[in-house]
């Protein structure tokens, strides 16, 4: 071979290695799967909204106590709710929701048989599609009470007309002549299984 042969051998050798590169770099660019830390990898959306039923009392709500005014016991309460009173129950609601406390004098405590016998009657009366759940004797903070559930109707909406089906906690308490009648109400449904045990743990006679 002569030395213009082997000189320029190398240089041929080069321009080969150049091309292969140059076909393996456009190869890998295109054919590669992006590295996992790019922008272009996946990112998950943001989490879905919870629905929660109509009448779902917040989990960060705030209670205050309410005491009326001729004393006797004491009632936490959510704050912010509407108040009213009608007669000797005081009421305090807010969108679907209602909280009922009544007062009065009694000359024993209640039982299991006199509130089916006496308060069931009554509640059957006042209420829309009544349906009785259960009567039982339950321990509170502040002492025992004897608890009804059940459902009914609503009132009617002013606006729309409607009703809504409601389950409702009726609680009777007695202490020393002293007798008061605690009604949580909310649409059946609804979870306020906590917010209804703060209010009615919440009772304290005074």
């Amino acid at each position: 071979m002569t030395k213009r042969g082997i000189l320029a051998l190398p240089a041929a050798m080069a321009l080969t290695a150049a091309v292969v590169a140059g076909c393996s770099g456009s190869g890998s660019h295109s054919g590669s799967p992006a590295p996992s830390g790019s922008s272009s990898a996946h990112k998950p959306g943001p989490a879905p909204k919870e629905s929660n039923p109509p009448g779902d009392i917040p989990d960060n709500q705030v209670y205050v106590a309410y005491r009326p005014s001729g004393g006797g016991f004491t009632v936490k309460v959510p704050e912010g709710w509407s108040r009213s009173s009608a007669r000797t129950t005081t009421s305090f609601s807010d969108k679907l929701n209602k909280i009922e406390i009544t007062p009065a004098s009694a000359s024993s405590a209640p039982t299991v048989q006199s509130v089916r016998t006496q308060v069931v009657p009554t509640l059957k009366k006042q209420t829309r599609h009544f349906a009785l759940g259960k009567v039982t004797m339950v321990s509170r903070k502040g002492g025992h009470a004897v608890r009804v559930t059940y459902q009914a109707d609503s009132a009617l909406n002013p606006v729309t007309g409607k009703a809504v089906r409601d389950s409702v906690e009726t609680y009777v308490f007695f202490h020393n002549g002293h007798q008061v009648t605690l009604t949580l109400s909310g649409p059946t449904g609804a979870d306020n299984v906590d917010p209804w045990r703060i209010v009615s743990d919440s009772l304290r006679w005074q």
